[in-house]
């Protein structure tokens, strides 16, 4: 078979220039004062001479629905690819600069108004990377091994409860083998090692853990493209011993390790078939919210509850756990009133339709799923469907997590937040396996 693989990969950089607000933790006025490690658009442009893919992770919290559209409109006008093509993800730092306004969070009198400016920049941030790496696309292999993330993180609600601590790690490098082109993983974990208390912008672990591996194993210039897998219930929480950028490092450092473990067993081959298909769901099943007044008997347990852990010196991990019930709470009062005014059935078109994407590359499956999912749902498609990586928060997000059904019974913070009804993702694990099925 003759040989027409192809990659090229490029980065730039997205750090913003000027203090912005650092979104991911409510009620707190949390403005940059620096920058600890900078953000980048990392893209990788792989074909294998009939067809092509493009992957680019963004360190930032969300790249939302009508940026991504945007993002990939603009990269097809460039260069000869498709939208559907190219997926655009986020590494879901909560040390970046707000992209985009939550329903949940009108409330909160802290948050402010996305900077559209810094939208703009990082847009454009994103493009160029995207250009360069078709730019610089020649002959090229692939290799992929599995590390293990143990000590990253745990399921964030039970540390025994479901998690997924295998992370594909991709390496591309040109034919010659002299030469990384790029490296790209997937670990599905929540990036909060760093929270309210640091104002300085950072990619947290998954930043650090590229700069070990771009110091230590790649080169200095080898992008590295970290996508956070379905992580919705997944924390460094119940692992880490404080939250600062040296347990930042650790942590980082425990997944580069890893990942530079597996990449010495990495086998390369260069006659890879691509293809890719994706679906949109036009509709998914939504949440009923609760009334205004049991909402905010929900919100007043909660807040008595934090108040009774705190005095009773509760463990750390257990108090952080209520506070963020204690947020969620907040949020389902804002969205049940929402709800109430006829506000929030204007907000479902942010969201829909729904993107399943799936780039198959020779035999391993990447898919890409909208918004912030519970594991279990890529533990299934897993399950089902051995040597395919779930990516979340893939070309847009859902304003809100998509959990388990036994997440909504139980009804903490994730749940309390949510749009849709956990019917959704046992919808997303149907259409992503009907599709996977297609590819075969």
């Amino acid at each position: 078979m003759a040989n027409n693989f192809k990659a090229g990969a490029a980065q730039t950089d997205i750090s913003p220039k000027d203090s912005q607000f650092l979104f991911g933790y409510p009620h707190v006025k949390r403005y940059s004062t620096g920058i600890h490690d900078r953000l980048w658009s990392s893209a990788l442009y792989l074909s294998d001479g009939k067809n092509e893919v493009m992957f680019i992770a963004n360190d930032i919290i969300f790249v939302s629905k009508d940026q991504s559209k945007y993002i990939r409109q603009q990269i097809s006008k460039q260069i000869p690819i498709k939208p559907e093509n190219i997926m655009v993800t986020a590494t879901h730092t909560h040390s970046g600069p707000i992209t985009l306004d939550y329903i949940s969070n009108e409330a909160d009198p802290v948050v402010p108004k996305t900077d559209t400016k810094y939208v703009k920049f990082m847009q454009e941030q994103i493009i160029k990377a995207a250009v360069n790496a078709y730019n610089s696309a020649e002959p090229a292999k692939v290799g992929l091994a599995i590390a293990d993330d143990t000590g990253v993180g745990t399921n964030r609600r039970n540390p025994n409860g479901p998690a997924d601590h295998n992370v594909p790690v991709m390496v591309v490098k040109n034919l010659s083998g002299n030469k990384n082109i790029a490296c790209m993983l997937v670990c599905s974990m929540h990036p909060t090692v760093l929270h309210e208390d640091s104002t300085l912008v950072s990619g947290d672990f998954p930043g650090l853990s590229r700069i070990y591996l771009q110091e230590n194993v790649l080169g200095k210039d080898c992008p590295v493209l970290h996508h956070t897998g379905p992580a919705g219930n997944q924390s460094p929480r119940h692992v880490t011993k404080a939250n600062t950028f040296d347990e930042a490092k650790r942590l980082g450092e425990i997944l580069g390790k890893a990942a530079e473990k597996a990449i010495e067993k990495i086998e390369y081959q260069s006659d890879l078939t691509i293809k890719a298909s994706d679906i949109l769901l036009n509709d998914l099943p939504k949440r009923t919210f609760p009334a205004v007044d049991e909402a905010s008997c929900k919100l007043n347990k909660s807040v008595n509850r934090l108040k009774m852990l705190r005095e009773t010196k509760a463990s750390s991990q257990e108090i952080r756990t209520a506070e963020c019930d204690w947020f969620g709470a907040e949020e389902t009062l804002t969205l049940s009133k929402a709800a109430a005014d006829g506000r929030l059935e204007k907000a479902y078109p942010i969201c829909l339709p729904a993107e399943i994407q799936v780039f198959k590359v020779g035999k391993w499956n990447f898919v890409g799923w909208q918004g912030e999912i519970f594991i279990e749902y890529a533990l299934e498609i897993k399950k089902q469907s051995p040597n395919t990586f779930v990516i979340s928060v893939a070309n847009g997000e859902m304003q809100g997590y998509i959990v388990t059904k036994e997440a909504f019974d139980e009804g903490g913070y994730e749940a309390s937040n949510a749009m849709f009804s956990y019917e959704a993702g046992e919808i997303f694990v149907d259409k992503t396996l009907e599709i996977l099925d297609e590819l075969k």
